[in-house]
């Protein structure tokens, strides 16, 4: 499409407005284009209209933030199912950051950071057959190489290095 709409989904920043705001910008700095929030994440939302922007939109966009938040939020708004349907019937997808990592099959967390034994994994919304971290050359990687030690084998895991990104291509493909 020469002027897409695209769906800001901002669950892993708590729909913080100033991210919105710049990445709206850049995004019409690309090229002519929507951009319309989708909010979620306050206690007043309105979900319904959440998921007629979502509905409407040519590309959905996952912000950066907090990978567990987002994901929680999405799974308190039922929205996970939601996104998975659009998702198989052709919408586009594409997130910076946390959003990049929400994309894909699963993350880490540690329910107590004292203890790296608490470390597990929870499901992501898995429209990318990859485990996924962003911006993490400083800290070599340790998040997702932990997600790999506790995944099944098969999985793919790819550190993208600030500035760099995937394409996951709908039979599975990356590039």
């Amino acid at each position: 499409k020469t002027s897409p709409n695209i769906a800001y989904v901002g669950a892993a920043n708590g729909d913080d407005d100033s991210f919105f705001k710049r990445m709206a910008e850049a995004f019409m700095e690309a090229g002519d284009c929507t951009v319309i929030h989708a909010l979620l994440v306050s206690g007043k939302v309105d979900v319904g209209k959440a998921k007629d922007v979502l509905r409407s939109a040519d590309i959905i966009f996952l912000s950066g933030g907090d990978v567990d938040s987002g994901m929680r939020v999405l799974r308190e708004r039922n929205m996970v199912d939601f996104l998975t349907e659009l998702f198989l019937h052709g919408t586009l997808f594409f997130g910076i950051s946390a959003g990049s990592i929400m994309l894909a099959n699963e993350w880490v967390r540690w329910p107590d950071p004292n203890d790296n034994s608490s470390a597990e994994l929870f499901s992501c919304l898995g429209f990318a057959p990859v485990i996924c971290d962003c911006h993490d050359e400083q800290g070599g990687w340790e998040e997702l190489k932990t997600a790999l030690r506790l995944e099944k084998d098969g999985i793919r895991g790819y550190g993208l290095v600030a500035g760099s990104a995937i394409r996951v291509f709908p039979e599975g493909g990356v590039e």
